[in-house]
């Protein structure tokens, strides 16, 4: 057993280190919004398809991840998606037309999704039980790639100019691709906890739904924050700061998830408290406008930071072996992710009609206000 934990320990480090991948390919593009409007002509539905067309290509990764881990496997796949992903950005770096950002997004989100559909089944399969922490750890490395994309893109392109600041997540992938070949084959399965239990017809409907609102909203904040402050006469660098800071508490967030969740076997007061961040964050924005951008910096940071992977984990929780936490988790994301796609694809036709972002603040908080009622539903014994 003590020769399992540095194992244990190397594979966590990986895990965080493959999912810093995941999200500046996205994250980049809102501090960019006016570069991209000047060099590439973008509107403001196109910067959403940016982020869009990613997402919608995770759900559908995800929707396939059964027929992915026969066909590919865990390894391979995973391996290909930071290929693709590495791909997508030097190509944005050569060419940062309109077509080719949005070509680039679609491959971009093949890769993302590619490692979204299999890393669970992984995580589950080697390390049964710790499965929930290592989850947890995953989706904290995604929201801290997110955090320094965020912050660095609009100083970098200032600095270095556009394209390298397009094409540099190709190096972060190109080295997680390496020591994914090396590493990935000197761990050892932990045998899985057996549970009892089975799923109903409705469950895994309810936990994508669930899932699916509380990704839009961690999509909608990812897509248009920095134009929201931008819009409020914030320099793009600031807003680019504003969008890091909040990612960056998404990522104490989720660290902090991941050392208590397993204290709490009934998952419903910790969905409520994380809800109950989000909402007032959320209408803080409608409140404040460009103002006092620290609060809902916070408590959207800690809200989303924390709903993510918990969101993950309550799904990972009805699953009993890696199989059926690989289909599971599958028709959740797969279903989640197309569902979260809507609500930065909403936000850009309504910054294209209207001069406000507010209505897509409020339809978020809705959303909000519905996962808290779905909530209570998440007993442990069902």
């Amino acid at each position: 057993m003590n020769r399992t934990l540095p194992a244990v320990g190397l594979f966590a480090v990986l895990v965080f280190i493959i999912a810093l991948n995941l999200r500046p390919v996205m994250a980049a593009m809102g501090p960019l919004f006016p570069l991209l409007q000047h060099d590439a002509q973008l509107s403001a539905t196109q910067l959403s398809l940016l982020t869009t067309l990613p997402v919608i290509m995770m759900g559908l990764a995800a929707l396939t991840g059964p027929l992915l881990l026969r066909t590919l496997g865990e390894v391979r796949g995973i391996a290909c998606g930071l290929v693709l992903i590495a791909l997508a950005s030097l190509a944005r770096g050569v060419d940062h037309s309109a077509v080719m950002l949005i070509t680039s997004a679609l491959v971009a989100g093949c890769g993302i999704g590619l490692i979204q559909a299999l890393m669970p089944a992984q995580i589950k399969r080697r390390f049964g039980a710790k499965a929930g922490t290592l989850m947890a750890l995953f989706t904290t490395g995604i929201m801290a790639g997110a955090a320094i994309a965020a912050a660095t893109a609009a100083p970098l392109a200032t600095a270095q100019g556009l394209g390298l600041t397009l094409a540099i997540p190709a190096l972060p992938a190109v080295i997680a691709l390496l020591l994914w070949r090396v590493m990935s084959h000197h761990t050892t399965p932990v045998p899985d906890t057996p549970r009892s239990g089975a799923l109903g017809q409705q469950r895994p409907w309810l936990l994508m739904i669930f899932f699916g609102i509380g990704t839009g909203a961690y999509t909608l904040v990812l897509a248009w924050l920095p134009p929201f402050y931008i819009q409020h006469g914030w320099q793009p660098e600031q807003s680019g700061y504003v969008l890091g800071a909040l990612t960056l508490t998404e990522v104490v967030a989720g660290f902090v998830l991941a050392a208590v969740i397993h204290r709490f076997r009934d998952r419903r007061r910790p969905l409520l408290v994380v809800l109950g961040m989000i909402l007032p964050g959320l209408l803080s924005l409608l409140m404040l406008g460009g103002e006092q951008a620290w609060l809902p910096t916070l408590l959207l940071g800690l809200g989303i930071g924390a709903l993510f992977p918990l969101s993950l984990i309550v799904t990972l929780d009805h699953a009993r072996t890696p199989e059926e936490a690989g289909a599971l988790l599958s028709f959740v994301q797969g279903g989640g992710y197309l569902l979260a796609a809507l609500m930065p694809l909403i936000a850009g036709m309504v910054r294209d009609r209207a001069a406000s972002l507010d209505s897509a603040w409020v339809i978020m908080s809705a959303g909000i206000v519905l996962l808290m009622v779905m909530a209570l539903r998440f007993k442990p014994q069902h």
